[in-house]
């Protein structure tokens, strides 16, 4: 019982005594270079790994990530299969490109100024015809006042935009157009081709904005080949007089508009080929400019034989 006793007097002091901890030391990181080297135990020296095939090339150590070099992205378009109406667009653009285009489609690549052409819509927009809607609700007032027994003043002629290429061609025959508008990516082109020849025969003022679905918004519709003001509100004569001016300038009177080839342009591939070619044929005349001028040289060089003098012998 009392050796019980004194154990546990014993570990009431241990308890209660403070414990002495010692300060930890940070552990010493061991890098590639602080590595100890392989020593062999039986001669204490480095082993040394014989190459027993004579390499050339000997292995390097794998880089790790911080060290690997990214490559700059590549453009791979040139590797990747496009759809076939992707293919078949840009080949016609190419195509288109090549060919020369005739100077009566040509001129349609020319068109109006966007600060002129913003004018001229804003302008033909305040001629638009009456839509579906207005039109129901003016006959639906005039049957009214039939019902009533109303008598309705005679409307007047409403001033607005002409349009349908039949109508436009005969208001043109008939000089009666005073500005005519054309698009310039009717399909088939053959619908208006003629257009601007006819207009400058009857000396009508004409011009060739973007695009037929532009035109087509004027008269609620979804496309229009071309368009014709007849006349106009007195406001608005100085605007249209002053398009007018500009139409003249820049497409009735500008024959260089409907009279220059398009197009034809070539690739980098034959322009370098043509190069070559021209390159070519300037070395072989300047051989033959060289030879002629030393032929001519040795002709100079030799000397005439001397003339005999002729001695008169009197007999």
């Amino acid at each position: 019982m009392k050796h019980q006793k004194k154990q546990k007097k014993h570990q009431k002091e241990k308890k209660e005594a403070p414990k002495q901890t010692k300060p930890r030391q940070p552990k010493k990181r061991v890098t590639r270079k602080d590595k100890p080297e392989k020593v062999s135990v039986k001669s204490g020296t480095k082993k040394v790994t014989e190459d027993k095939f004579g390499n050339i090339y000997q292995a390097k150590p794998a880089r790790t990530n911080a060290h690997i070099f990214h490559h700059k992205s590549k453009d791979l378009r040139h590797v990747m299969v496009w759809p076939k109406y992707v293919r078949l667009q840009r080949q016609k653009k190419i195509l288109l490109k090549r060919l020369r285009i005739p100077p009566a489609i040509n001129q349609f690549s020319h068109t109006l100024k966007p600060n002129h052409s913003k004018q001229l819509l804003s302008l033909l927009n305040k001629y638009r015809p009456e839509d579906r809607k207005q039109k129901k609700a003016r006959l639906r007032a005039i049957a009214q006042a039939k019902v009533e027994g109303r008598k309705l003043p005679k409307p007047k002629k409403p001033v607005v935009v002409k349009y349908g290429i039949n109508h436009v061609t005969s208001l043109v025959e008939h000089k009666k157009a005073q500005l005519v508008v054309i698009a310039h990516d009717v399909d088939p082109i053959e619908l208006v081709v003629w257009l601007p020849a006819l207009c400058r025969k009857m000396d009508v003022p004409y011009c060739i904005v973007k695009g037929k679905s532009q035109l087509g918004q004027v008269v609620h519709k979804k496309t229009a080949t071309a368009l014709v003001l007849t006349e106009v509100n007195e406001e608005d004569q100085l605007q249209l007089a002053n398009l007018i001016k500009v139409c003249r300038h820049d497409f009735n009177s500008n024959t260089k508009a409907f009279r220059e080839w398009g197009n034809g342009i070539l690739s980098t591939k034959t322009l370098h080929k043509l190069k070559a070619k021209k390159k070519s044929s300037a070395a072989v005349l300047t051989e033959k400019f060289i030879e002629r001028d030393s032929d001519n040289e040795d002709y100079m060089k030799i000397e005439p034989e001397p003339q005999k003098e002729e001695t008169n012998q009197k007999n």
